[in-house]
């Protein structure tokens, strides 16, 4: 059956690509023998005519996935013709050096737990079709770490494509300092990992404002919804920086905190100054900025916020928050 397929797609693109002229559905049914095998001649039954109808469209939208460039033109009786031209269709050599070949294999590699291990294989794959030099191997060995972007979540790969294609989203979210999930309207910006969370930033509909929301807090199937982008989106060094914002990436102040002795870990390495208090306890300096009382509250008990008083009591509102479930 893949075989079959393949070679029915193959002897289509040969079609558009031989003719000089636009050809018919009906010219292209008579002049491949699966249609043909499978359908009988352009003046079948009408049955047999709606399957070929949807056979040739998937067919047409096949070979524009995998690249072709399929032109539709309408002649002066008002019927469609298709075709394939070489000049729209020859790509420039390719011209990637060492280096840009291994990033490309690194990037490749990095989403290999993501579901986008395909997508990156394949591309890869077209490259090596479209001329990359045999002796550069993107796929080979440039060092002894070798990254990854682990991706748990289910909501990454529908945010993924919303992203792609611009497509406002809807979603169940869950504040930190919420017991319930809340229904969010969202046009989705970009995905960004910081401290191995993914993010997604995007336009909040509902609250007309710039919002940041991890992933993990994502309740239920993101929903895809109708209508187009109302807001602008912002080039990617602006929407890097507003996930680091929200993040806590971005300090203007300092906190000081009581930690237990022997934990906390992150938190001392952000550590400004770390002083000894006695009885199991350590006091820090840390920086503060936004998304650190969501930060602080996972260490549990072993944070003591002592300034400032609204950080304070905005970590205890989150722990107040979970427990109450």
């Amino acid at each position: 059956m893949a075989i079959a397929k393949a070679e029915r797609l193959m002897n289509l693109a040969l079609c558009l690509l031989g003719t000089r002229r636009p050809l018919s559905k009906r010219e292209l049914r008579d002049s491949i023998e699966a249609y043909v095998e499978a359908f009988g001649p352009g003046n079948g039954a009408t049955g047999s005519d709606d399957s070929f109808n949807r056979m040739f469209e998937r067919d047409k939208d096949d070979l524009r996935e995998l690249g072709l460039v399929i032109e539709t033109v309408e002649n002066l009786d008002g019927e469609v013709g298709y075709l394939a031209r070489r000049d729209s269709n020859r790509l420039p050599a390719i011209t990637l050096d060492a280096e840009e070949a291994a990033a490309l294999g690194l990037a490749a590699k990095v989403w290999q737990q993501a579901r986008l291990a395909g997508a990156a294989s394949g591309a890869l794959q077209k490259l090596r079709a479209a001329g990359l030099p045999e002796d550069v191997d993107p796929y080979g060995s440039h060092g002894a770490l070798e990254p990854r972007i682990p991706v748990h979540e289910a909501a990454f790969e529908p945010l993924m494509l919303a992203c792609r294609d611009r497509r406002p989203v809807a979603f169940d979210y869950r504040k930190a300092t919420a017991a319930h999930p809340e229904q969010r309207h969202v046009e989705p910006w970009a995905l960004e990992c910081w401290r191995g969370h993914w993010y997604l930033a995007g336009w909040d509909r509902d609250r007309g404002a710039e919002r940041v929301f991890r992933l993990s807090r994502i309740t239920g199937k993101v929903r895809s919804r109708g209508g187009r982008y109302t807001a602008p989106v912002p080039d990617v060094v602006t929407v890097r920086e507003t996930v680091a914002s929200w993040a806590g990436e971005v300090a203007d102040r300092t906190a000081r905190i009581r930690l237990r002795a022997g934990s906390g870990y992150p938190l001392r390495a952000k550590a400004t100054s770390v002083r000894e208090l006695g009885d199991g306890w350590d006091e820090l300096e840390i920086p503060y900025g936004h998304g650190l009382d969501a930060w602080l509250v996972e260490f549990g008990p072993d944070v003591v916020v002592l300034e400032p008083a609204e950080l304070r009591a905005d970590v205890v509102d989150r722990l107040r928050a979970v427990a109450k479930g």
